[in-house]
């Protein structure tokens, strides 16, 4: 299958990005090193093109029925300008997928998914879209920039006449930025730093990119890659969909019960209820090295007795913190914080700690 290529590829390439294929795109890794962006965005500000990301517009009376028919999350809570983090269960007590649910208006919304899953999605919406809503898939049509990092909203205020500093996370407002119209500017991100992420025509895109790396240039801008991305996430613990949460895992097991409201009926609503009630028998933990190591994705989780307990989902050397962390799955009873572990790291039993998220506090 042919690597697709988000508006911006040359430009990357020619900021000297290395290109590796990523959920079926070719996206810039990293510009200068995984430490130095990873710093960049937790002490100034850095952006990422992550415009594989996949964006669907519902409209119609029976939008918001659509959505809570098959997400997990109230949006009936939501109000215009208002984000909501949401998941779609699937029909076994997995996930689907993880998504932001955005309100235009009250017959008006965009869900935002992961790119590894949009053809997945698309089904999965189409197959409950049983009342008439008006779908349109404009994944191919957008550019996403994600401007992270505490000058954030210095960095981009000249751009735009939408008050940033004010604005509150997980709200959005769509207006002029950099000259173009109907940018939708977000308060959200996925770093734990702070910032916004843009949402552009692609044909706008180029010019919304300079714009925002020239306005940035006084502020300590720089182009940050997928590699800092994945250390940025990880030292919030925020879960990745294919490592942390999958079609196996339940919100629950996930620590999502946050974003799983009973209240309302959903796909799989009463077998997860039923999860709830009887207890969960795994749960997603986060831990700390109290060894010198690297924990990485599939390695083992083992007790004192050597015993395999769970696995590990999302690892690394953590360069805010200096040490190894990582998530992954264990039997309930080892999920308390201070719990010891073990990390088995090629063929050696390595000591950690579970610990209560984020590892980084600000």
């Amino acid at each position: 299958m042919e690597l697709k290529k988000i508006a911006l590829n040359d430009v990357h390439e020619a900021l000297g990005a290395k290109m590796v294929p990523f959920a079926g795109y070719n996206m810039p890794v990293r510009y200068s090193s995984d430490i130095e962006e990873h710093n960049a965005v937790r002490n100034a500000v850095g952006i990422f093109d992550v415009s594989h990301m996949g964006e669907f517009i519902l409209r119609g009376p029976q939008a918001l029925d659509l959505i809570q028919r098959i997400t997990s999350n109230d949006a009936s809570k939501l109000t215009d300008g208002k984000v909501q983090y949401s998941c779609f269960p699937n029909e076994e007590g997995g996930i689907v997928d993880d998504l932001l649910v955005y309100r235009f208006s009250e017959e008006e919304y965009m869900l935002v998914v992961n790119a590894s899953n949009i053809e997945k999605d698309w089904a999965w919406v189409n197959k409950y879209n049983t009342d008439g809503v008006e779908l349109e898939n404009i994944s191919d049509e957008i550019s996403l920039f994600a401007v992270q990092g505490p000058n954030a909203a210095e960095a981009l205020q000249s751009l735009t006449s939408i008050d940033l500093p004010a604005m509150v996370y997980y709200t959005f407002e769509k207006g002029e930025f950099a000259g173009v119209q109907d940018v939708i500017v977000s308060a959200t991100g996925y770093t734990g730093s702070g910032g916004f992420e843009i949402y552009v025509k692609n044909e706008n895109a180029k010019a919304v990119f300079d714009a925002i790396m020239e306005a940035g240039k006084d502020f300590g801008i720089k182009p940050i890659g997928l590699g800092a991305r994945d250390t940025l996430r990880l030292e919030m613990g925020f879960c990745l969909y294919g490592n942390d949460i999958n079609d196996t895992t339940s919100p629950l097991e996930a620590g999502l019960g946050w974003i799983t409201k009973f209240d309302k009926d959903f796909t799989n609503a009463d077998n997860l209820k039923a999860q709830k009630e009887a207890g969960v028998t795994r749960k997603l933990i986060a831990f700390e090295m109290l060894e010198k190591a690297i924990p990485r994705a599939h390695y083992d989780i083992v007790n004192a007795a050597g015993e395999k307990v769970g696995e590990v989902t999302s690892g690394t050397m953590a360069p805010s913190l200096g040490k190894g962390v990582g998530l992954g799955y264990v039997t309930k009873d080892l999920s308390k914080a201070g719990t010891e572990i073990y990390i088995r790291v090629r063929n050696k039993d390595m000591k950690a700690q579970v610990v209560k998220l984020p590892f980084y506090k600000k």
